[in-house]
C-alpha cells in the first residue's frame, strides 16, 4: 500500500498569497469531525503530512476527517489514507468536473467501475464528491455528468454508505434528478451552496446541508438564511481544505484544525451554545457515516 504521509501536491506557490497557516484556534471542550477534507493537496508555508494535520486537528477537538476524492487517482489515495489513519473515514468518486474528460477518453465506465471496487472498502464510508456543476463545464460535457452522477447515485444505493454531492450553479437540476432517480438513504450537500428556499426543500427530503467556511463570508448571506432554517439533526461542518478558510483567515490556507472557527460562527448566528451545536453535529457526522475508529 502507497503510504499516502507522502503524496502531496502543492497549490498556490505563485508567490501572491499569505500562505503562513494562521493560529491555531481555542479548543472545542466537545469534539467534532471535518465531513470534507481533501488532504492529499498541499498547501502552507510548512507541508505538513496527514499525520500532522490529524494531530493539529485533534488539539483543537476535531477528531476525525472525512477525506475526499474526486477522481481515479485522489479516490485510491483516499481509500488508503482511511486504511491507514483510524482518524480518517472516506468517500470516492470521479468529480462532475472531471467526468467530462473520462468520457471523452473512453475511460467513464472504467473510472466508475474503480469506484465501485474501492466502494465495498469497509472505511469508504460515502461516494463522493459526485454531482452537477455547470459553472466550470462546458454545455457539451454536461451529459457526461449527468451519467456520472446517477451512475454514483446508484454506487451509494449498491454500498449502503453516504453519498456527497458537489452542487455549484445546478440547484435545480441537482434537486430533479435527485428525485427522478431517488436519493440514496443518506445524502450530503457538500458545501452547500444555496438559498433557505432550497435548504427548505432538501430537508423536507431528510437531506444533510454540510457548512463549510464560506459561510463566514460577508457576501455570503444567504448560506447564513439557509442555516438558519436547517433542521439541526441535517446541520454538518466541513473545511473542503485547502479551500474555503473561514474569515478572519480567509485567503490562507485552510485545514481541519480551523473547523473551530467556523463552528462558533455557526453557532452564534444560529444563537446556540457552542458545546450544544458541537454535539448536535457530532451526532449528525455519526449517523452519516458512522465510527471513525473500528
Amino acid at each position: 500500500m502507497t503510504d499516502p504521509s507522502n503524496y502531496v501536491r502543492e497549490r498556490y506557490n505563485d508567490g501572491s498569497r499569505d500562505v503562513r497557516w494562521p493560529a491555531a484556534p481555542e479548543p472545542l471542550a466537545v469534539p467534532v469531525y471535518d465531513n470534507h477534507a481533501h488532504l492529499e493537496i498541499a498547501d502552507g508555508d510548512e507541508l505538513l503530512t496527514v499525520a500532522d494535520q490529524l494531530d493539529r486537528a485533534a488539539a483543537v477537538g476535531v477528531i476525525g476527517v472525512v477525506q475526499a476524492g474526486g477522481d481515479i487517482e485522489s479516490s485510491v489515495w483516499s481509500a488508503e489514507a482511511a486504511a491507514s489513519h483510524p482518524r480518517v473515514l472516506a468517500a470516492v468518486a470521479i468529480h462532475p468536473n472531471e467526468a467530462p474528460a473520462y468520457a471523452e477518453a473512453g475511460r467513464l465506465d472504467e473510472a466508475i467501475a474503480v469506484i465501485d471496487e474501492l466502494a465495498a472498502q469497509p472505511r469508504v464510508r460515502a461516494i463522493g464528491e459526485t454531482g452537477l456543476d455547470f459553472f466550470r463545464t462546458e454545455a457539451d460535457g454536461i451529459p457526461a455528468q449527468y451519467v456520472s452522477f446517477e451512475a454514483h447515485i446508484a454506487l451509494a444505493k449498491k454500498h449502503g454508505i453516504a453519498m456527497q454531492i458537489h452542487d455549484r450553479d445546478a440547484h435545480d437540476a441537482v434537486l430533479e434528478t435527485l428525485a427522478r432517480v431517488g436519493a440514496p438513504e443518506r445524502t450530503v450537500f457538500h458545501c452547500f451552496s444555496g438559498d433557505a428556499d432550497m435548504a427548505r426543500i432538501a430537508a423536507d427530503a431528510g437531506y444533510y446541508l454540510s457548512f463549510a467556511g464560506n459561510v463566514t463570508f460577508k457576501n455570503a448571506q444567504n448560506l447564513r438564511d439557509a442555516l438558519a432554517v436547517t433542521p439541526l439533526d441535517h446541520i454538518l461542518v466541513e473545511t473542503d481544505a485547502p479551500f474555503l478558510t473561514p474569515t478572519p483567515h480567509r485567503g490562507r490556507p485552510n485545514a481541519p484544525y480551523l473547523i473551530p472557527v467556523t463552528l462558533r460562527f455557526m453557532a452564534a448566528e444560529l444563537g446556540l451554545d457552542v458545546d450544544e451545536l458541537s454535539a448536535q453535529v457530532a451526532a449528525n457526522t455519526l449517523a452519516v457515516y458512522g465510527a471513525f475508529e473500528d
